[in-house]
């Protein structure tokens, strides 16, 4: 028995280092997926996109938002994601909530939160992208919130795409998955943080969640 053991611990030691060998080249570093979408610009599919995010209310429940009008720009190079890159902007004003109390939304943008007025813009432009699997990859990069710019990382995953599709006009097409995390104490957004050992407030710590597809052609203007 203690024989088998063995053996089956020692296949599935094996079994790994098989696994990270296929992944990795002769320099140990990881090798991207195969894939046949083309090096080239994507802009951000707008209709197939989301930007959510959860902050602590009380303790009692993770109170989430999103914003509702943001853009991003992706130069993809499949073949070395590491010269990859991209770059979002998000309109503060847009951010919205299902079903909030009167003023509520004017309060989140304005001076005691976002600052949206004197604020306009929240950007990401990445620095650095480390594969950490076929499909993952860390992208980090300079995000700037309230006027403060800090570097954040997002733990990023590529779902697939094709280089070219008849029935879709965008042509290659490409999607991701990525969440990431912040305290926008950090960004000089400290109001309702709750004191050291407490709850009775709004988290300091921000998680956030993006849903995006990239196509080759920009999607046309949706008609006023």
């Amino acid at each position: 028995m203690r024989k088998s053991i063995h053996y089956v611990a020692g296949a599935a030691v094996a079994g790994l280092l098989i696994s990270a060998s296929l992944q990795a080249d002769a320099k140990g570093t990881v090798k991207p997926a195969v894939t046949d979408v083309p090096a080239t610009t994507y802009s951000l599919d707008k209709a197939h996109a989301s930007l959510i995010f959860e902050v602590s209310h009380l303790g009692f429940s993770n109170w989430t938002g999103r914003f509702a009008s943001w853009d991003a720009k992706l130069t993809l190079d499949p073949k070395n994601p590491a010269n990859s890159s991209v770059e979002a902007t998000i309109d503060p004003n847009s951010l919205t909530h299902d079903n909030p109390p009167a003023g509520f939304l004017d309060q989140l943008h304005g001076p005691q939160f976002l600052s949206a007025l004197q604020f306009p813009n929240i950007t990401f432009k990445s620095t650095k992208i480390v594969m950490t699997a076929p499909d993952k990859a860390l992208v980090t990069g300079d995000f700037t919130l309230h006027g403060i710019t800090k570097q954040v990382t997002l733990d990023t995953t590529f779902n697939g795409g094709w280089a070219k599709m008849p029935m879709d006009p965008g042509g290659a097409r490409v999607g991701f998955s990525a969440h990431g995390s912040l305290n926008r104490s950090d960004f000089g957004i400290g109001m309702g943080v709750p004191p050291k050992g407490s709850k009775m407030g709004v988290g300091d710590l921000v998680n956030f969640q993006i849903e995006a597809e990239f196509s080759e052609h920009p999607a046309p203007e949706a008609k006023q």
